[in-house]
């Protein structure tokens, strides 16, 4: 068994993994540990847990020390010198006319270089900058070009909850999101509302879908017939969240029922755009009588009745010639015996 200590060097930044080298620290202590060929200050985010040799990909580095007065005072003196960063950045940028946004900067512990995170909607030619960079501050400039959903996570806002960000917030690491997720969770496809701040998917789009999937794997598609304790009906939505079908039932009534309280049959209807069957013969609540009729005789002889209505008035209508036609027939008749 090997032990292991996450170390998160930002807040709300992906935990990297170290061997502890048998230093006691606890949760929020301040540790010194290589970090890209570099010594980097970092905090205690995950305690010692010991893990199974073959489960790690690669050998830790090893923790360095614990932090000290001194380590500490250093960290503030870099952080002084970020605020310098954004400001000779600014003045730079406006110097040889680029279009470029300082989102955050970063110098290191042991201060072998200061990083510039910044973002750009097309390729920037930055090398004079940097060389002016360099000669000011007396270190080894890097400039790093990041995403707009990096960006959202560095600067924060609100979400269109009213809350602080999730990336901001608690989220270490962005997780691919498709626009499936949005589909299978029935929500509007309108980017206005299903897009963050950055213009990307929400990070939201992930939170509850695990258990859409998991509904809609073992619910019946959409038309399939089923029966409950309301009758028969047509299964023409989900309630993922509440584990029930919204079944058509013959009366043209939408009924929640849950999934566990149906019977599933083999027959399928097919519905339309609303989730309306395309024929209503399909949905039939009553059983067959003896004699062969249905719940429906009674209705189907008032049509009939109807129907033979209709067809005796209109051969009387036929027959009987208006007002207009008697008349002239009486004239020709008085106009031939004269």
């Amino acid at each position: 068994m090997a032990l292991m200590i996450g170390i998160m060097f930002k807040k709300n930044d992906t935990v990297h993994y170290f061997d502890p080298a048998g230093m006691k620290v606890e949760v929020g202590d301040r540790v010194i540990c290589h970090m890209e060929d570099a010594l980097e200050i970092g905090e205690v985010a995950v305690p010692v847990v010991e893990t199974k040799e073959q489960d790690i990909a690669s050998p830790l580095n090893k923790l360095v020390r614990r932090a000290t007065y001194y380590d500490l005072s250093v960290d503030e003196l870099n952080r002084k010198k970020e605020k310098e960063g954004l400001k000779k950045f600014g003045e730079l940028t406006k110097k040889y006319g680029l279009t470029m946004k300082l989102v955050s900067v970063h110098v290191m512990f042991d201060k072998s270089k200061m990083v510039f995170f910044f973002t750009a909607e097309k390729r920037v030619d930055f090398r004079e900058m940097v060389k002016e960079l360099a000669t000011y501050f007396k270190i080894r400039i890097e400039l790093r070009q990041i995403g707009v959903r990096d960006e959202a996570k560095i600067i924060g806002g609100l979400g269109p909850c009213g809350r602080n960000l999730c990336c901001k917030s608690f989220l270490t690491d962005f997780e691919s999101i498709s626009i499936k997720m949005a589909k299978d969770q029935n929500l509007p496809l309108n980017p206005l509302k299903i897009s963050g701040i950055c213009g990307r998917l929400m990070c939201c789009l992930r939170y509850e879908y695990g258990s859409y999937q998991e509904f809609i794997d073992n619910a019946p598609e959409t038309g399939v017939k089923v029966k409950s304790c309301h009758g028969c009906g047509i299964v023409c939505g989900y309630e993922p969240l509440k584990e029930s079908l919204v079944l058509y039932l013959e009366n043209s009534s939408r009924k929640s029922v849950p999934l566990s309280e149906v019977e599933i049959t083999d027959e399928k209807v097919e519905l339309d755009e609303y989730g309306v069957p395309c024929n209503m013969d399909h949905v039939k609540m009553q059983e067959t009588s003896g004699d062969g009729s249905t719940g429906n005789g009674s209705k189907d002889k008032g049509q009939n009745k109807n129907t033979r209505k209709e067809k005796r008035f209109g051969r009387q209508r036929r027959s009987a010639p208006d007002k207009k036609d008697r008349g002239k027939q009486n004239r020709e008749g008085t106009s031939k015996s004269g």
